[in-house]
C-alpha cells in the first residue's frame, strides 16, 4: 500500500497560458502624465481626455481636420533641399535627409498647397514635426514664400500650421536668412490686403517663432501647446530665476497677449470658416 502520492513531474503540470498585449495600446500624456488608452484618444481628435492636452498628429490627420474633403492640392512638392555647407554630425546632413525622405515620405519639413474651409478658398501650409522636428532651412522659407505668393495671386487667405523645434543648423546662416525671407513674405500679404492666420501647436520655437509664427493677423494656438524662442532650462539659467508656472504654454502667452485666441482642435474648422468667411471681401 502506499502511503505517499507521487508528485507530478513538472512535465505533467499544464503551462500558464501567457496573455499577450499588443504594443502601441496605451499611450502617456506630455501634459497630466497618465497612461490613457490609445483608441480613445485617436477617437477624440488626438486630445487627452483627462486633462485637454493636444497631441501632435501628422499632416495627413491634419489636412483631413480642416480642409473640405478632396479639396486639398499640394504644390511645389518637388523642391529638395541641398548640403551647400557639406554639413556632418552624427552622420552627414545629406544622409541624414535621404533617411527623413525615406521615412516620412516628403522632401522636407513643410506641405503647401490650396483647398477650400467650408466652402472658403484658402492657401494652407502645414510644418511636418516628424522631418527634422519641423526645423526652417531653405526649403521651408522657400515654401512660404511661395504660399503668400499664391494667396497675392488667388486673393485668398494664407493659414499656416506651425510645430517645429526653430531654424536649421545643418544649413547655417542659410537656415537664418529664411527668418527674413519669410517674414517679408508674410508682408506682402498684408500689402496685398489679405489676412494671414498662424496657428501654433505643441512646440513650435526657436526662429519659426521669432520669425513668421508671431506675425499672424490672427494668432490661434492650441491648449496647452509649448511655445516661444529659447527653452525654459536655457532662460533660468541665463536670467538665475525660477520660471513662473505654465511659462510658454498657451494660456500663459494668451494671458499676456502673445496670442489671440486659443481653440480646442474640435472647433478648429469652425473658427477659421468664420474667420475667412469675416476677412473675405
Amino acid at each position: 500500500m502506499a502511503w505517499f502520492k507521487k508528485e507530478k513531474t513538472p512535465k505533467e503540470i499544464p503551462a500558464e497560458k501567457k496573455v499577450k498585449i499588443p504594443e502601441g495600446l496605451w499611450i502617456k500624456c506630455n501634459s497630466c502624465k497618465e497612461i490613457i488608452y490609445r483608441k480613445e484618444v485617436d477617437n477624440n481628435h488626438k486630445v487627452c481626455p483627462k486633462c485637454g492636452y493636444h497631441f501632435p498628429i501628422s499632416v495627413e490627420e491634419r489636412i483631413m481636420q480642416l480642409v473640405d474633403e478632396g479639396t486639398f492640392k499640394e504644390f511645389d512638392r518637388h523642391l529638395t533641399p541641398e548640403d551647400p555647407l557639406e554639413f556632418r554630425d552624427s552622420i552627414k546632413y545629406k544622409h541624414r535627409l535621404r533617411n527623413y525622405q525615406k521615412k516620412t515620405g516628403y522632401n522636407d519639413a513643410i506641405v503647401i498647397g490650396t483647398g477650400a474651409i467650408e466652402g472658403h478658398q484658402i492657401v494652407l501650409g502645414i510644418l511636418n514635426f516628424s522631418f527634422m522636428g519641423g526645423s526652417m532651412g531653405s526649403v521651408v522659407g522657400e515654401k512660404i514664400a511661395r504660399a503668400a505668393d499664391k494667396s497675392i495671386e488667388l486673393k485668398s487667405p494664407l493659414i499656416i500650421v506651425n510645430a517645429s523645434g526653430g531654424a536649421r543648423m545643418q544649413e547655417g546662416i542659410l537656415s537664418l536668412m529664411q527668418m527674413a525671407k519669410s517674414s517679408a513674405a508674410i508682408a506682402r500679404l498684408g500689402d496685398a490686403g489679405l489676412p494671414f492666420i498662424s496657428i501654433l501647436t505643441d512646440p513650435t520655437f526657436g526662429g519659426v517663432t521669432a520669425s513668421f509664427a508671431m506675425l499672424g493677423d490672427i494668432i490661434i494656438a492650441e491648449p496647452k501647446a509649448l511655445i516661444g524662442f529659447a527653452g525654459p532650462r536655457v532662460i533660468e539659467q541665463t536670467i538665475k530665476q525660477q520660471l513662473p508656472p505654465n511659462f510658454q504654454r498657451s494660456e500663459f502667452l494668451f494671458e499676456h497677449g502673445m496670442i489671440d485666441i486659443i481653440i480646442e482642435r474640435k472647433m478648429l474648422k469652425n473658427t477659421l470658416a468664420k474667420i475667412v468667411a469675416y476677412f473675405k471681401p
